[in-house]
């Protein structure tokens, strides 16, 4: 599972060879002050297969309360089918501390609980009805949203710089339909381009795209908002032309309240 552990090094203790070892595997000072702006949620890998009967969570690092967690082997996690919502979820644990370690460990769970509590992030949720198959090969950047037998990322939070961000999944999802379309707009053009290369996109990089494209106010949208509006981005987009939505030809600027 996933785990924090830490040697302690201090005056006048016996250097063992287990504390020189997890020094050599975990740069702990770099990574630390590498993602010391970051704020909670997954930083790399952590990705959920589905599988035959149960839900595969890949090699990963997370960060929860300024401690990563790192998870070196796959977890496989039992799923069945009760035709209610529920979520994968890593719940963290209470610290343990002896003389050696300081030790932070997690246990990957399925919960009906939707909502994340202080102690947990979400991987992904799904519901699933009886003699269906969950699936996650995506029809469309809509089917993100579909909600029976589909897995669903819509939700889960990505480590980014000051504010959490989403998973590159719908980014990725976004800027291939993106393309397939042709549109000639440049913002969505380099956009596309972001979503494509950059793995994980800052928040408000996001917002901006989409409020400006729009024509939107700007403030704090969840992540099911930015989903559904991007969608209306790509609904708006014929193919070639470079028409800015929510402009009218004259210029002036109408605002899509919702």
């Amino acid at each position: 599972m996933f785990s924090h552990i830490a040697p302690k090094f201090e005056k006048g203790r016996i250097l063992k060879t287990a504390m020189l070892e997890n020094l050599r595997d975990f740069p702990r000072d770099f990574v630390d002050v590498y993602y010391h702006e970051y704020t909670d949620g997954i930083i790399s890998g952590a990705h959920v297969e589905v599988g035959a009967d149960s839900l595969i969570v890949h090699p990963g690092i997370v960060k929860h309360q300024g401690r990563l967690y790192l998870l070196t082997d796959a977890v496989s996690i039992k799923y069945r089918a009760t035709g209610r919502e529920g979520a994968l979820k890593v719940r963290f644990q209470a610290g343990n501390e002896d003389s050696d370690w300081r030790t932070y460990r997690s246990e990957i769970v399925i919960d009906e609980q939707l909502e994340a509590t202080d102690s947990e992030l979400e991987l992904c949720r799904f519901k699933l009805k009886e003699g269906a198959r969950l699936r996650q090969d995506y029809q469309g950047f809509r089917d993100l949203a579909t909600e029976f037998n589909t897995v669903n990322v819509l939700h889960v939070r990505y480590a980014a710089y000051g504010k959490s961000t989403l998973s590159p999944v719908i980014l990725r999802c976004f800027a291939e339909e993106m393309m397939r379309k042709g549109s000639g707009d440049p913002q969505d053009f380099m956009f596309t381009m972001m979503c494509m290369n950059e793995g994980t996109l800052a928040r408000d990089v996001i917002l901006h795209y989409m409020t400006s494209r729009l024509g939107m106010s700007s403030r704090e949208y969840t992540n099911v908002e930015i989903h559904k509006y991007l969608g209306r981005i790509l609904d708006g987009v014929r193919g070639g032309g470079g028409g800015r939505l929510g402009m009218t030809p004259g210029g002036s600027q109408r605002v899509i309240v919702d």
